[in-house]
């Protein structure tokens, strides 16, 4: 199944880009790897009800004007899947693709299985050839137990130190998994046979000497407030999709965080695979006031304000930031409202 997951980005283009409704970027990409993934887990779970919550859904490519696009990912998705032998003789259409597609529409929830797909994981940046993951995750009565990554783009060797995750052309590609209870590991992207290396989080406990990701949008500034009151003195690493739990499970980089200018929902296929991958590495993933995430409400996150990722060193100090950092905020803003009222 995973070399399926892999084989969609090698095959589809970067060409293929437009914009939805909500004007987010998609590709053929993310709509063909929603579509692999979809068909691989069918066959290989058969004997058994396949719920998945996914990114995507087929409403853009039944349009009229969007069947040669249709018949492009058709086609793509036939080819990956027929590099696996097993699969070459199966008969796939186009309407295949879009039932499988919409396989993702599921609600998730608190009770059952339910896979959570995230299809192209910080499709921006797979436009530019810069991180992007594929994160496949499992969660099981509301609770996340297993978790898969690719990451494409990422050094195999760890970027500790060197505040860039830029890829060179050679012993780049990474795919992560992890389980309850068994820890998290690694190996080559490339090389699937290769021995999987258990990965943890960095032992650092010096703020000063830390270091934190965020994503490549709006600067946030609370960000940087927080980052202060820690004692972080280095700039931010910013890196699209998933891609930063990754490389904060094996020591990277000490501390993710996510706020928003405004509160705005988050959807769990954002965080989903990424979360249990840190959490087994020895880290912990919480809200801004300090709670697990909570995957059971459906296809959106239960959590108040902002997202914080880091070891378990420093994760009560940076609670402490981020609760000072948010009342400063919030004060600010008051004064803000007063001034405007006189």
């Amino acid at each position: 199944m995973l070399d399926h997951k892999c084989e969609v980005r090698k095959s589809l283009l970067v060409s293929d880009v437009w914009n939805k409704s909500d004007d987010s970027p998609v590709t053929v990409a993310d709509y063909g790897s929603q579509a692999v993934v979809s068909l691989v887990l069918e066959r290989e779970l058969k004997n058994e009800p396949i719920s998945l919550v996914a990114e995507e859904d087929s409403a853009e490519l039944r349009k009229v004007a969007a069947e040669a696009v249709l018949a492009r990912i058709t086609e793509l998705v036939k080819d990956t899947l027929a590099t696996d032998e097993s699969y070459a003789a199966s008969p796939l259409s186009s309407d295949d693709v879009l039932k499988a597609i919409d396989s993702g529409k599921s609600e998730g929830g608190p009770k059952g299985r339910h896979w959570v797909l995230d299809p192209i994981g910080g499709t921006r940046g797979f436009i530019r050839g810069e991180q992007y993951a594929i994160g496949l995750a499992l969660l099981v009565e509301g609770k996340v137990v297993l978790g898969v990554m690719a990451c494409p783009k990422l050094p195999l060797a760890s970027t500790a130190g060197s505040n860039t995750h830029k890829s060179s052309p050679e012993k780049v590609g990474c795919l992560f998994f992890g389980a309850v209870g068994t820890g998290a590991y690694v190996q080559s992207l490339n090389a699937l046979d290769s021995p999987p290396v258990k990965v943890e989080v960095s032992s650092n406990d010096d703020p000063a000497k830390a270091s934190f990701f965020e994503s490549y949008h709006t600067p946030v500034p609370i960000h940087n407030t927080i980052a202060k009151k820690l004692g972080i003195k280095e700039s931010p690493i910013k890196i699209n999709s998933q891609t930063k739990y990754a490389a904060l499970s094996r020591g990277d980089g000490e501390v993710y965080l996510r706020f928003t200018r405004k509160a705005r929902p988050e959807s769990i296929w954002n965080h989903a695979a990424g979360s249990i991958l840190v959490s087994e590495a020895g880290g912990r993933v919480t809200d801004a006031a300090g709670n697990p995430l909570d995957f059971s409400k459906g296809k959106y996150l239960d959590y108040k304000r902002g997202i914080v990722v880091t070891t378990q060193k420093l994760l009560p100090r940076l609670l402490k930031a981020v609760t000072e950092s948010l009342k400063e905020e919030e004060e600010e803003e008051k004064k803000a409202a007063s001034l405007k009222l006189h």
